[in-house]
């Protein structure tokens, strides 16, 4: 039984599971403004299981097509499949199982959701080799959690309506900025390995501007989504926080000192992404 808890646990570390904290809280922002309330559990518990699926076969995708370059970089060389405690087949098999996961949580949604699906994994797909090709790598990651919200809108409302578009920019926008500050960690290491980013590109400084311009596109577009469902005080009372915590977030990273990249990356963002989702439920239930 313990070998089977050290295994999940392994499994767990290596998507960072952790980490969903970043993109659920959006999925339910969206379920809550297109339910124009809170969405029944069954709603919420297949669109929790198809987050939860598709963000594990997409960590656990990524993983494996960059298993060559974790290697070489000192940064992410301990992880799982480079130190060999998960083989890459297990790695391949836990994709396949994560990804049927979303697809059985997609048809339990509607029918677009289970048609969509395959698109979905596509872009996911798409990610993981990105960055061997563009320095836009961090927009086409952004789409890929940004289909976090799109999905949970269709799960409810069963189509596609202009009207969320703003909130899934927003989602575009909000990973991609932060996804550039969590880039300066590897500028070196991608320049010499021939891998593309937008610091790799544009070097430290205009980087920095560059999230900076894309979270506050993030903000602008937040509170248009609140205009446009005619979200209440509650929401705009949580806009304050919000753009609060960006320019914290900002603040702590520096061109000539990224000692507090983690605090910037780890918790800020978790805090932004709740943060909308509880001002957009108090909005809805008090």
């Amino acid at each position: 039984m313990s070998a089977v808890i050290q295994k999940v646990s392994l499994y767990l570390r290596m998507i960072k599971f952790s980490h969903s904290i970043f993109a659920l809280p959006f999925a339910f922002t969206s379920a809550l403004i297109a339910a124009s309330g809170v969405p029944s559990l069954r709603q919420i518990f297949w669109i929790t299981v198809a987050m939860v699926g598709a963000r594990s076969g997409a960590m656990g995708l990524n993983r494996i097509i960059d298993r060559r370059i974790d290697r070489e970089n000192p940064r992410t060389a301990a992880r799982e499949i480079p130190r060999g405690v998960v083989k890459v087949g297990e790695a391949v098999a836990f994709v396949v199982l994560s990804f049927c996961l979303m697809a059985v949580a997609a048809y339990m949604l509607n029918p677009l959701c289970l048609m969509l699906s395959p698109i979905a994994i596509g872009v996911l797909f798409l990610y993981s080799f990105a960055k061997r090709f563009t320095w836009m790598a961090h927009l086409v990651l952004g789409l890929a959690i940004a289909a976090g919200p799109l999905g949970a809108w269709i799960a409810i409302i069963g189509s596609v309506d202009l009207r969320i578009v703003p909130l899934v920019l927003a989602v575009i926008c909000w990973l991609a900025g932060f996804d550039v500050l969590y880039a300066l960690q590897d500028i070196e290491f991608d320049r010499n390995y021939g891998l593309f980013s937008i610091p790799q590109r544009f070097g430290i400084r205009r980087s920095l501007y560059i999230a900076r311009g894309l979270h506050l596109a993030t903000f602008g577009l937040l509170v248009l989504n609140g205009m446009l469902f005619r979200l209440g005080i509650l929401y705009g009372f949580g806009m304050f926080i919000v753009a609060g915590l960006f320019l914290y977030e900002h603040s702590l990273v520096k061109e000539h000192d990224l000692s507090r990249l983690d605090m910037a990356f780890f918790n800020m963002n978790g805090y932004i992404s709740m943060t909308v989702f509880i001002a957009t439920l108090a909005d809805f239930v008090i």
